[in-house]
C-alpha cells in the first residue's frame, strides 16, 4: 500500500489508505477515457440514497471508460482464472452525504465470464461480452459487443504523451478514489486507492457507441474530453456503509 505524498507542484489528491485486509488489487492498463457533460437532473435519477451528483461549474459528466486488466488478486492472492481481461464501462460522477466522492456505475462489459460473476455477486453491473482492445497506427482504443445483444461500441484515440493532461477537469474525472454501490439494499462505498495516473490529453479518432444510450442517457455528438492513461495499479478496500 502505498502512502500518497505528493509535491506542491503536483494537484493530484491524495488517495485514500486502504487498510488491511485488502478486498482486491488489480492493474489497470491503456485506459481511455470519453466524457460528456450532462445536467446534473440526468443523473440524479439513477443516486442511491445518499449520494448526489457530484457536479462541477454547474455541469455532471458520463463517462465511456476503456481498459485492460492484465492482473487480479484477491485478499492479497492472485486469482490466475481471472486471467487478463478487457473492461468497458459507462458510470456517472457522485458524491455521498458523508462526504465521500466516487463513480457509480451504470454498466461494466467484460471479456471474461469469471470476473462478471464475481462482481454480480456484489450486485455491480457487469455484462459479458466480447471486449478486445485495439490498435491501428497510433490510435488505440476498444471494441465491446455484448453476446445476445444489439448494443456495441467502438473507439479510439490517438494519445498526445508529451503532454499531461493536469487540470482541475481532468483530476476530478479521473482521479475517483472509491466507488458507490448498493449491496443489500444499503449504499456502500468501496475505496480505491493508487498513485497519480501518468494521464494525457488525447484526441478521438473514431466513435461508434451504443453502450451510453443503452444506459439511459442518449448522447450525441462527440464526448467533450478525451484522456489516455498507461496505466497503474490499484488496491481495493472493504465497502462501508453510507450514512
Amino acid at each position: 500500500m502505498d502512502a500518497h505524498v505528493h509535491g506542491s507542484r503536483n494537484p493530484w489528491p491524495a488517495g485514500p489508505w486502504v487498510t488491511p485486509p485488502v478486498f482486491m488489487a488489480q492493474t489497470w492498463s491503456a485506459a481511455v477515457f470519453l466524457h460528456w457533460r450532462i445536467d446534473p437532473s440526468l443523473a440524479a435519477p439513477y443516486m442511491p440514497p445518499g449520494v448526489e451528483p457530484d457536479v462541477f461549474h454547474g455541469s455532471t459528466w458520463v463517462g465511456l471508460i476503456g481498459f485492460r486488466a492484465p492482473e487480479t488478486g484477491i485478499a492479497g492472492v492472485p486469482v490466475p482464472f481471472f486471467g487478463s481481461f478487457t473492461e468497458v464501462n459507462v458510470r456517472l460522477y457522485s458524491r455521498g452525504r458523508d462526504g465521500s466522492r466516487g463513480v457509480l456505475f451504470l454498466s461494466l462489459d467484460a471479456s471474461r465470464l469469471v470476473p462478471v460473476l464475481a462482481a454480480r455477486a456484489l450486485h455491480i453491473p457487469y455484462v459479458w461480452s466480447r471486449c478486445r482492445p485495439t490498435r491501428s497506427g497510433w490510435a488505440l482504443g476498444y471494441d465491446v459487443e455484448r453476446f445476445g445483444r444489439q448494443a456495441r461500441s467502438s473507439f479510439a484515440v490517438v494519445p498526445d504523451e508529451a503532454r499531461q493532461a493536469d487540470d482541475d477537469l481532468s483530476i476530478l474525472l479521473t482521479a475517483r478514489f472509491g466507488l458507490h454501490a448498493v449491496l443489500a439494499g444499503r449504499t456502500v462505498f468501496i475505496p480505491i486507492s493508487h498513485r497519480p495516473w501518468p494521464l494525457h490529453p488525447a484526441r478521438l479518432t473514431h466513435l461508434h457507441d451504443e453502450l451510453v444510450p443503452a444506459a439511459g442517457l442518449p448522447m450525441e455528438g462527440p464526448p467533450d474530453t478525451v484522456h489516455y492513461s498507461a496505466g497503474v495499479r490499484t488496491l481495493f478496500g472493504r465497502p462501508r456503509r453510507v450514512a
